[in-house]
């Protein structure tokens, strides 16, 4: 005799794993879908960007605005300042070799590497993708959808800040390290016409300390975003940046 019809038959496994888990659980468990998204140099890239950033905003805002004196010893023993301007030219150095190195694998990682570096304008799909994470994240748009790698609203983030405005830093914080050098250095050489057509290195470091909030803001606006989506969202947010795996949590196409 068959054995009677259920509304739902976990699979062995399944009961097997979950141990005091309910039907309920079981069947979350049988439904979730997971995609291997972000390669392990994008995940390297992200977190050391990130870090680098931090110092680079740190020791930025110091620089723009130094600390008083400090009392710790005459000024010819101690090298405080000195040591916060090489914390952050070391840290722009890190930031500019991962960003080449991030260019690079956008050319021999999957599509989802080049995420960040275009932006498919040139599609009405994608624009009304766009209108509805506009809604969603102004909360007037019930129902999330579900996205393998970035959402179009995210990836206009990325491209101007990122792409965009990582570019910008470099350029006019190198700009501004090679008056330092001297006229003679080929970086100099290199960044000289960008210095004439701003005017001076101090209208240069204006906009380059200008372009520091930008970057503020955009990682206040960043991290809230990611976290509000793993918890309100169909797919993880935070630990796929993590282990490069995004999971879905309903079986649901739309």
């Amino acid at each position: 005799m068959n054995a009677p019809e259920t509304e739902f038959q976990p699979s062995r496994e399944a009961d097997l794993l979950t141990g005091d888990a309910t039907d309920a659980d079981r069947a979350t468990m049988e439904r979730r879908t997971s995609v291997y998204v972000y390669e392990a140099p994008v995940r390297l890239w992200h977190w050391l960007n990130a870090a680098s950033i931090l110092v680079l905003i740190v020791t930025g805002y110091f620089i723009g605005s130094p600390p008083p004196t400090m009392e710790i010893s005459e000024a010819t023993h101690q090298f405080v300042f000195g040591y916060i301007r090489f914390a952050h030219f070391a840290a722009a150095m890190i930031m500019t070799v991962g960003f080449f190195g991030r260019i690079y694998w956008a050319f021999v990682g999957n599509s989802h590497a080049r995420q960040m570096f275009m932006l498919p304008i040139h599609r009405r799909d994608w624009w009304v993708e766009v209108w509805h994470e506009i809604h969603w994240y102004a909360f007037l748009e019930r129902t999330p959808k579900k996205y393998v790698g970035h959402n179009p609203l995210a990836q206009i983030a990325m491209f101007f800040f990122m792409t965009v405005g990582l570019t910008f830093m470099i350029v006019t914080g190198f700009a501004m390290y090679a008056e330092g050098l001297g006229r003679d250095s080929w970086l100099y050489t290199l960044l000289d016409p960008l210095i004439a057509a701003v005017g001076n290195t101090l209208v240069l470091h204006q906009i380059h300390h200008l372009g520091m909030w930008f970057i503020v803001i955009f990682m206040m606006i960043h991290i809230y975003a990611a976290v509000r989506e793993d918890i309100m969202s169909r797919q993880s947010m935070v630990s796929t940046m993590i282990s490069g795996t995004r999971t879905f949590k309903d079986d649901r196409v739309d």
